[in-house]
């Protein structure tokens, strides 16, 4: 007896769920570290990055600047700036949209289910502003066997500089040289 009212109350709480998302009714907001107004994130986005990353939108398969990406480095926040992907977790996925098999740091991306298109899709967000950034799926390759599925119109690419060479230190240091006056250099005359 207890267990069939178990059940029913747990039915009840799912099917109370799903009235709360048909009537357009949301859990409240998670609280982020960046928060600013509708116009504050207006003001500083594009209308296709406020589109996306603030209102949940989605860019049209293959229209984003970052579809066929190869360089490589790390994809940021639009919004915030926070790291949220690598490229060396980068694959082609066939799908138009940018894809990785794992975060940059579990701790800077957040999910929600989502109901949007009928059924339950897994949401990923920035975890520092909340900005949405696209969806995650289990069809993705190993290790890890997911595909973050992301929006170029959410990310921004920060190009990784490579390390200097040795011929590089070389120029800089003689730059300095030159730069520096030697012990032995008259003082520099002063207007009267």
């Amino acid at each position: 007896m207890k267990l069939r009212a178990l059940s029913f109350s747990v039915v009840g709480l799912v099917a109370s769920s799903f009235a709360l998302v048909a009537i357009g009714q949301e859990p409240p907001a998670k609280a982020r570290k960046v928060t600013k107004t509708d116009a504050e994130w207006r003001k500083q986005l594009t209308p296709q990055q406020y589109a996306v990353p603030r209102q949940a939108d989605t860019e049209p398969a293959g229209t984003g600047k970052y579809v066929h990406n190869k360089a490589k480095g790390i994809y940021e926040c639009i919004c915030c700036g926070t790291s949220l992907f690598s490229s060396r977790t980068e694959f082609e996925s066939g799908t138009g949209w940018p894809s990785f098999y794992a975060p940059y740091n579990q701790a800077n991306i957040d999910t929600a289910t989502d109901y949007k298109l009928g059924y339950a899709r897994t949401e990923v967000m920035c975890n520092t502003c909340g900005a949405h950034l696209g969806h995650v799926f289990n069809d993705g390759p190993a290790p890890t066997g997911l595909r973050f599925c992301m929006n170029s119109a959410a990310l921004n690419f920060v190009k990784d500089e490579p390390a200097p060479t040795a011929k590089d230190k070389a120029a800089k240091d003689k730059a300095a040289k030159k730069e520096t006056p030697s012990k032995d250099a008259p003082p520099a005359a002063t207007p009267k």
